[in-house]
């Protein structure tokens, strides 16, 4: 029985050692609309474009090469936007573009 505890113990220390708290991090983790790359910027910033999913709704998408957002597109009514602007499974725009990069321009 003392295995069985033990091995379960280590499990569960496993599961939550990705955790963060405090530092600033707050409860629910760190803040994700700040982009923490190397050129660091806000994210209204920097350049989406558009990613269609299956089912034909659209999410915002950014890409500035090492990191990378992506997020559905809502009405002010909080629902999914699907607007035809590409067929499904395909991004659209100038989202590579999501910030300057060092060696040179994004592909």
């Amino acid at each position: 029985m003392t295995l069985t505890k033990l091995a379960f113990l280590i499990g569960a220390a496993t599961l939550v050692a990705g955790c963060e708290l405090g530092d600033g991090v707050g409860a629910y983790g760190p803040d994700k609309s700040i982009d923490r790359g190397i050129d660091s910027k806000d994210l209204s910033q920097l350049k989406a474009g558009i990613w269609i999913d299956p089912n034909g709704c659209d999410h915002w998408i950014i890409d500035d090469g090492v990191e990378g957002y992506l997020s559905a597109r809502l009405d002010k009514y909080g629902k999914p936007v699907c607007s035809g602007a590409a067929p499904p499974t395909v991004a659209t725009g100038d989202f590579k573009g999501g910030s300057t990069s060092i060696i040179g321009d994004p592909l």
